[in-house]
């Protein structure tokens, strides 16, 4: 069993804590939300209410203003998407505070909370430039070794820093992308337990809530029809087809399981300079371990041999590059991006930034060929339009960087 591990988004809270009088973190269930507030070191001594208390949801959700007078600030109020009827009188104690004491009305209110879809409307519309919102996944692989996210590039310098900072071959690989992070599975409890009781919770009190779903099996089978088409490009018919519902329904579903932080959508490359691009995203499942659930693996070593090994090991590498920009509050959806064309030209990953394009293609493989990074000369025109094309490479299993050509490298996987 593990202690706690120190989350690496905690230095931005820190910091919006001193910025803004309220701070908002959401995230799917048992991402660690709760537990890191509950170890949070601050200054300010918070008190803790969570709103799974029925007693305390009620009381929230038809007296909102006496239960700000019993909770009173600086308070942590927990899955606040049980009582949205707060946010209203929250905007009025702060609008107060900051008229009576605005150098100490920061940092008032912590709220957490696991539905995006019934927060944000409110949220919005009552506490704009009040809140400083972050999201939450499960841990990132940085945090599992005790080391910081920083945001990925493919520099040289950067891989050649981390190249010996952590360290695991294919089986550990696979082990750890067959268990998932979710933060609970750290002490050693019953895997298959754990995603059962995950899905059944996550139903129950997460998608009832959302939408009424007549058949809770068929969402499930849509989850898992997602699931098995991870990091591959979101093609709706197929989907349909497969579990039996109309496009305006997995359209629907699609939008709860990337609102709840379950998925992913990575956009693909859009410049004039290129022409014929394909628009469709791709998606990506942001817990391995549930993915692999759902799609039915029950061991590591079946899924490493598996048709399903190398579009999951891609899933790993760009869910891991993801946190590593929101774990320093950052929007990944304003860098990274994918590219394809109407050629079937595909580049895995590119990541844009400072007048920068840097690309990036993933393989399982301790030894990929130096022909996987041809599709990168696609990329040429971006010069004319006043981009530059920076370093890139190949993601891989090999244990050590090395130098595909001047501006490209063989990254080890343990690099991100």
């Amino acid at each position: 069993m593990q202690d706690y591990i120190k989350r690496n988004i905690e230095e931005k809270i820190y910091g919006s804590l001193k910025e803004f009088p309220v701070l908002m973190i959401t995230g799917a269930r048992q991402v660690g939300k709760s537990t890191l507030l509950k170890n949070l070191k601050t200054e300010i001594e918070y008190a803790y209410v969570t709103l799974d208390n029925p007693v305390d949801r009620a009381l929230a959700k038809s007296e909102p203003e006496t239960f700000l007078k019993k909770y009173k600030s600086p308070v942590i109020i927990d899955e606040i998407q049980y009582a949205t009827e707060l946010l209203p009188y929250i905007k009025i104690k702060v609008d107060e505070k900051r008229y009576e004491d605005k150098e100490n009305s920061n940092g008032m209110y912590i709220l957490t909370g696991s539905q995006m879809f019934k927060m944000m409307k409110g949220v919005s519309e009552s506490l704009a430039g009040r809140v400083s919102i972050f999201h939450m996944y499960g841990l990132s692989t940085n945090e599992m070794f005790n080391e910081k996210d920083i945001p990925f590039l493919p520099l040289f310098d950067y891989i050649n820093e981390r190249e010996n900072k952590k360290k695991f071959d294919l089986d550990e690989l696979y082990e750890m992308i067959y268990r998932g992070k979710f933060p609970e599975l750290t002490k050693g409890i019953d895997l298959q337990s754990f995603y059962a009781g995950y899905l059944q919770t996550y139903l129950e009190r997460d998608i009832r809530d959302l939408v009424a779903i007549k058949d809770e099996m068929k969402f499930l089978k849509f989850m898992a029809s997602i699931a098995v088409r991870t990091a591959q490009e979101l093609k709706y018919d197929d989907i349909t087809k497969e579990v039996e519902i109309d496009i305006k329904t997995a359209q629907s579903w699609l939008s709860i399981l990337k609102t709840s932080g379950l998925v992913y959508l990575l956009q693909p490359y859009s410049n004039n300079a290129i022409k014929r691009i394909i628009k469709t995203p791709k998606i990506y499942f942001m817990d391995t371990g549930l993915a692999c659930f759902l799609a039915k693996y029950v061991d590591s070593k079946t899924l490493e041999i598996s048709a399903y090994s190398g579009a999951i090991f891609e899933t790993y590498v760009i869910t891991e590059i993801i946190k590593t920009y929101v774990n320093n509050g950052m929007y990944p959806e304003l860098y990274l991006h994918y590219y394809r064309d109407s050629n079937k030209k595909e580049i895995d990953l590119l990541i844009v930034q400072n007048g920068f394009v840097y690309p990036i293609e993933i393989k399982k493989s301790s030894n990929p060929s130096k022909e996987i990074i041809k599709n990168f000369s696609v990329l040429a025109p971006l010069e004319k339009a006043g981009l530059k094309i920076g370093e890139g490479g190949i993601i891989c299993m090999m244990d050590k960087v090395i130098p595909i050509n001047d501006k490209n490298n063989f990254i080890p996987i343990q690099c991100i």
